[in-house]
C-alpha cells in the first residue's frame, strides 16, 4: 500500500532524520520525496509503501512529532504593496503595526522610481488569517495598501507556504472539497518536482494552471453558456451540436426517433448539461442513452457515468479500464504529463466509468501503419459510417466517422474548426500545449492524419464536425 505524506517539517536540525527514523522502525520504504527550500521552507512531501497497519502507525507518530498538516490551520501568506512617501522613516510606522500584530515579513522589495513614493512589496506570514482584515483597517490609517494577486505577479513574492496557498486558490476557484483538495496539493507537488528536475522554472505553467481553474469556475452554474446548434441532414436525422466554454463538444445525433451522442465534456458541467439534455430530448429519463467516444481524454469522457452505453475502439476502451484499475492512462504513461493530466482530472471532477457499460464493436489493430487505417462499420439510424483508427497521433485509439452518402465527418480532436473558436473555447484551448507541452502526442503524425482525412472525403459538400468549434463546411471539387 502507497501514501503520500503532507508533512510541514520544524525548522531544525534533524528533522528529516527524525520522520525517516520513525518509516524505518516500522518497515515502512520511502518511495519519493521533495523538499525545495526556494519554493517551500514548510512543506515535505514524503512517499511511502507499506503495510495499512504500518502506515497507520506512521500517522499516529507523525501526528505526535507535529509533522502533519493540520486542515483545520488558519496560516496564511499575505502579499502586499504599501505606497510610501519617500522620506527618511517613512517604512518605519508601517514596520512596528506589523511587529504589534506579530506578523513574520517573508519577503521585502523597494526601490526608488524617481517619485514622491516608494512601493514597498512585502509578503507577511499570518498564523491568523482573520487579524489580517483588522491590520488592513490600520494601516490604510498611515498610507494607501493594496493586496497582490499572486497569479498576476510576474514572480512569487513569497516562499514560505506556496503549496497551501496555490492549491487553496485553484480549490477556490471550482469549490473542490478539502479531501479533494489534499490529493490535489499532492499533484501540484509532483508537477513542481518534474519542472525543476528538469531545470524549467515552473511558476509560468502554474500559472497556466490558475487561469486553467478559474476559466472552469466562471464558466459554472449561471454562467454556463454554451453555443447551440442545430443541423438538418435528412428530414429523418438531425444534429444538434452543443459547445460549451471549456472542454469538448458534445455532438448529438437523432435519426429516425433514436438519439446517438458523440463526446461529452468535462465532469464538472454535469448539472449544467443535464438542464440542457432534458431540454433537447423530453423522453431523456427513460431512453436507452448510448454514447461513441472520439478518443480518451478528460474533456471527452467527462459524462460516461449518465450514459448506459459507452462504444469506443478497443484501445480507447483499454484506457478506460485500465483508468477503473487504478493503472495509468495513455496521457498518464508519460511522467512528464502525469501530474497535469491528474490536476485536471481533480479541477474537473473526473469520475471513472463501470467497464461493464463499454462496447467496442469494431477490430483492434495493433500498429496501424498508415495515418487512418479502417477498423470497420458503424450504422445508426440512416447513416452509415466508415470508421477509422489513427496512428495515435493525438492520442492512441483514435476514432474518425466518415458517412459518404450524407457527406458527413466526425474527426474528434484530429481535425479541428480553429476558426469556429468562440473567444472562451480559444482562451481554453491555449493553455492544454503549455500544461503538457503538445496536446497533440506526436504533432508530425496528428498532422499526417489530418490531411488523410481531407484526403479521403470524395467530391461534394461535407459537413465536419469536430470536438471543438463549430461545424466546418468543406467543398471538394471535381
Amino acid at each position: 500500500m502507497k501514501k503520500t505524506y503532507v508533512t510541514s517539517m520544524p525548522s531544525r536540525i534533524g528533522a528529516f532524520l527524525k520522520a525517516s527514523e520513525c518509516f524505518s522502525a516500522l518497515g515502512i520504504n520511502i518511495t519519493r520525496v521533495s523538499y525545495n527550500k526556494a519554493v517551500d521552507s514548510h512543506t515535505l512531501f514524503i512517499d511511502a509503501e507499506g503495510t495499512k497497519e504500518q502506515l497507520e502507525k506512521a500517522d499516529i507518530e507523525l501526528e505526535k512529532f507535529g509533522y502533519l498538516h493540520n486542515a483545520q490551520t488558519k496560516t496564511s501568506i499575505v502579499l502586499l504593496e504599501f505606497c510610501l512617501e519617500d522620506t527618511p522613516g517613512s517604512v518605519t510606522d508601517v514596520l512596528k503595526l506589523i511587529d504589534r500584530f506579530n506578523f513574520n515579513i517573508s519577503y521585502i522589495s523597494s526601490q526608488e522610481n524617481g517619485t514622491e513614493y516608494q512601493y514597498f512589496k512585502m509578503g507577511l506570514y499570518v498564523e491568523d488569517s482573520d487579524k489580517i482584515a483588522e491590520f488592513l483597517k490600520e494601516v490604510e490609517q498611515l498610507c494607501k495598501v493594496r493586496v497582490i494577486d499572486y497569479n498576476s505577479s510576474e514572480k512569487v513574492y513569497d516562499n514560505s507556504i506556496f503549496y497551501n496557498t496555490y492549491v487553496l486558490g485553484l480549490s477556490q476557484s471550482v469549490g473542490l472539497a478539502s479531501d479533494v483538495t489534499k490529493e490535489l496539493l499532492v499533484h501540484v507537488n509532483l508537477a513542481m518536482q518534474t519542472l525543476d528536475e528538469q531545470g524549467i522554472s515552473p511558476y509560468r505553467t502554474f500559472d497556466s494552471i490558475s487561469k486553467f481553474a478559474e476559466l472552469l469556475g466562471a464558466s459554472m452554474g449561471a454562467n454556463f453558456s454554451p453555443r447551440i446548434s442545430t443541423h438538418t441532414i435528412t428530414d429523418n436525422t438531425e444534429i444538434t451540436l452543443i459547445e460549451p466554454p471549456c472542454g469538448s463538444n458534445t455532438i448529438i445525433i437523432e435519426s429516425c426517433g433514436k438519439h446517438l451522442f458523440i463526446d461529452s465534456g468535462y465532469a464538472c458541467y454535469k448539472e449544467e448539461m443535464e438542464k440542457i439534455l432534458k431540454l433537447v430530448i423530453p423522453n431523456w429519463e427513460t431512453e436507452k442513452k448510448s454514447i461513441l467516444i472520439t478518443h480518451a481524454d478528460v474533456d471527452h469522457c467527462g459524462l460516461l457515468p449518465l450514459f448506459d452505453e459507452v462504444i469506443a475502439s478497443y484501445k480507447t476502451a483499454l484506457c478506460l479500464q485500465n483508468e477503473f484499475s487504478e493503472k495509468n492512462g495513455y496521457r498518464e504513461e508519460n511522467p512528464l504529463h502525469k501530474p497535469y493530466v491528474q490536476i485536471c482530472k481533480l479541477l474537473t471532477s473526473y469520475e471513472i466509468v463501470q467497464p461493464e457499460k463499454i462496447t467496442v464493436p469494431w477490430a483492434n489493430i495493433q500498429n496501424p501503419s498508415e495515418p487512418l487505417t479502417q477498423i470497420g462499420f458503424f450504422d445508426f439510424g440512416e447513416l452509415h459510417f466508415e470508421v477509422y483508427e489513427g496512428k495515435g497521433g493525438h492520442l492512441p485509439g483514435e476514432i474518425v466517422l466518415v458517412d459518404y452518402r450524407h457527406h458527413l465527418a466526425f474527426t474528434g480532436d484530429i481535425y479541428i474548426n480553429m476558426h469556429g473558436l468562440t473567444p472562451e473555447q480559444a482562451a481554453h484551448n491555449q493553455y492544454a500545449p503549455i500544461l503538457m507541452t503538445s496536446v497533440d502526442t506526436d504533432p508530425g503524425e496528428c498532422r499526417e492524419e489530418r490531411n488523410a482525412i481531407l484526403q479521403r472525403l470524395g467530391v461534394g459538400k461535407w459537413q465536419i464536425f469536430g470536438s471543438h468549434g463549430f461545424k466546418k463546411d468543406y467543398v471538394v471539387n471535381v
